[in-house]
């Protein structure tokens, strides 16, 4: 089981309105990624030595509410959908005093070398493809707990 990735509303991330900027929810993302694939024994640390690239090619954002400066927000992370090739990442995102939601979202990444090259996880990463299968089965036990 993963944690959810805690984030405070730093000021310089607010607008002349006094509400967090709109940019700022999809850089939360990427570290609620970043600490959920540390999490799985996937971090960027790994991915990297392994020659594993993956880019982001689509984002997805429904603003529900507005945060504000120094408004704690937990962030959910979930494999919403893994057949190979496409990775679907879900987020939901709540103001942690007021237990409303403040965002959903997705992103949407593919697996490639250094050179750009497509990666086939299931021939070349095994253990990672099977882990990012379970998780997008809903499966939070066996090989979603990898440590290496």
């Amino acid at each position: 089981m993963t944690e959810d990735y805690i984030r405070r509303v730093q000021y310089h991330e607010t607008d002349k309105m006094g509400i967090t900027h709109h940019s700022n929810y999809i850089k939360w993302m990427e570290e609620a990624r970043i600490s959920f694939l540390e999490q799985i024994g996937y971090g960027y640390a790994r991915l990297e030595r392994d020659g594993i690239v993956s880019p982001v090619v689509a984002v997805e954002c429904q603003y529900r509410r507005a945060t504000t400066f120094h408004d704690e927000v937990r962030i959910h992370v979930r494999v919403e959908e893994f057949r190979g090739v496409r990775l679907v990442v879900g987020y939901t995102m709540v103001n942690t005093a007021t237990g409303e939601t403040v965002l959903t979202g997705k992103t949407t990444h593919c697996f490639t070398d250094r050179s750009g090259r497509p990666l086939i996880l299931k021939k070349q990463f095994p253990e990672f493809d099977a882990c990012l299968r379970d998780l997008a089965a809903g499966e939070e036990t066996g090989t979603t707990q990898l440590r290496g």
